[in-house]
């Protein structure tokens, strides 16, 4: 009988635990001490901390997380046990709009980021795409 593996068990033996295929071909960056997803994603946050040094942006936050509601709560993950989340890439107040500001700074948008993005402007929250 043949032993059968999912798709992620056969990648993570072929490229190993943490070398996996980065979806689009983005590369992981380290800057300033931190890891971000993309190049692109490593130069915003430099562009937005020099914001935020010249005072026109406070409250710099990154990967804050935003849990998912809908019309009946909280929307679960497929096991029932969580509640998902979408990962916003920056939170910050604009003082020249003066508001918060949710960022997503994107090479490609996926169906799963429409429909993430879809549930939050169900909630109220506008994301930015970059």
């Amino acid at each position: 009988m043949t032993e059968r593996m999912t798709a992620a068990a056969f990648l993570a033996q072929q490229f190993g635990p943490k070398k996996l295929p980065r979806e689009r071909g983005a590369q992981r960056v380290e800057f300033d001490g931190m890891t971000f997803d993309s190049k692109a994603e490593a130069a915003r946050w430099q562009e937005l901390s020099l914001l935020q040094v010249a005072g026109e942006i406070s409250g710099l936050r990154r990967q804050v997380k935003i849990g998912l509601i809908g019309r009946d709560g909280p929307i679960m993950t497929d096991s029932g046990m969580q509640q998902r989340v979408y990962v916003a890439d920056f939170i910050y107040v604009d003082h020249a709009l003066g508001t918060m500001v949710v960022e997503d700074r994107k090479g490609h948008e996926t169906e799963v980021f429409k429909f993430k993005r879809a549930v939050l402007a169900a909630q109220g929250i506008t994301v930015v795409t970059t």
